[in-house]
């Protein structure tokens, strides 16, 4: 009999690795490439921020604020990564893009497409009081080796318009709900320009979970993730999110990336970076 069980115990133990999967995930809003920002300018700071996301390896990058110049740039040096998206303006190469890149070594991508942050998000348009078109890009990913999929969305909400981000919040997870009816684990990220306290990430929050408040093992960097290129002063200001489902992730480490060189940030946000447990 004891022998039984061991051999159900060493079943379990072997089997574990293909229900369970660890990847990591990261929201970095790169900073459009802007002439007039002078020494933070994007050519000058592009090669500091490729490498920056290099040696964190995120299998799952959505970024934000990403001309398409700039995202063939990421493309190009990121080699091992492939992604998704369009830009917002015409549904092709113009206006910045909600990119999702994926390490093609984990992942394919079974389907993917972006919707508009607006009462018609299958049109390219602008939502409610938003100051410009904003969008969200979303994949579902495939793991090659153990079949496991996930969802993962990926977008930026409007800085002015408080109507459109609240409404923009509960449009996303309106569509993860139609989209995602085989339940699998899903993720949400972006810059979402809204702290914590406010009514649109208290409805994400209670939907799904923020990762930085279920972290189990760690929670490290500050608590800001917009840092304005102001190197001198602390960030307090947290825009930036990566939510999961509450079902199928579990969240082993959280954090805010405050790597920097010569007194400089490699954007004007902090980028959000998580290891998660797929079920």
């Amino acid at each position: 009999m004891k022998i039984f069980y061991l051999f159900v115990l060493l079943s379990f133990s072997l089997l574990s690795p293909i229900y369970s999967q660890s990847i990591t995930a990261m929201t970095y809003n790169i900073r459009y490439d802007n002439p007039n920002d002078g020494e933070d300018r994007w050519d000058a700071r592009k090669v500091f921020l490729i490498n920056q996301i290099k040696f964190h390896a995120p299998d799952i990058l959505g970024i934000q604020e990403g001309l398409a110049h700039q995202v063939d740039y990421l493309n190009n040096g990121l080699k091992d990564h492939k992604y998704v998206g369009v830009g917002r303006d015409d549904g092709k190469k113009k206006g910045e893009f909600s990119a999702l890149f994926f390490n093609t070594k984990i992942f394919k991508v079974i389907e993917s497409s972006t919707f508009w942050l607006s009462p018609t998000p299958d049109k390219i348009s602008v939502g409610w009081d938003a100051a410009m078109e904003r969008i969200c890009t979303y994949a579902l990913f495939e793991n090659k080796k153990t079949g496991q999929r996930l969802w993962v969305f990926n977008t930026h909400f409007d800085h002015r318009g408080k109507v459109a981000r609240e409404n923009s919040a509960r449009l996303i997870y309106e569509r993860v709900q139609a989209l995602n009816k085989d339940q699998y684990p899903c993720v949400v990220m972006g810059d979402l320009n809204l702290e914590p306290e406010s009514e649109a990430i208290q409805y994400l929050s209670q939907h799904l979970q923020d990762t930085r408040m279920v972290s189990k093992d760690v929670v490290f960097g500050p608590e800001g993730t917009s840092n304005g290129f102001q190197f001198d002063k602390p960030v307090t200001r947290r825009i930036d999110y990566i939510f999961t489902s509450k079902s199928g992730v579990t969240v082993n480490k959280y954090a805010v990336l405050s790597d920097s060189k010569n007194l400089r940030y490699p954007s004007d946000h902090l980028p959000v970076y998580a290891e998660l447990i797929i079920q």
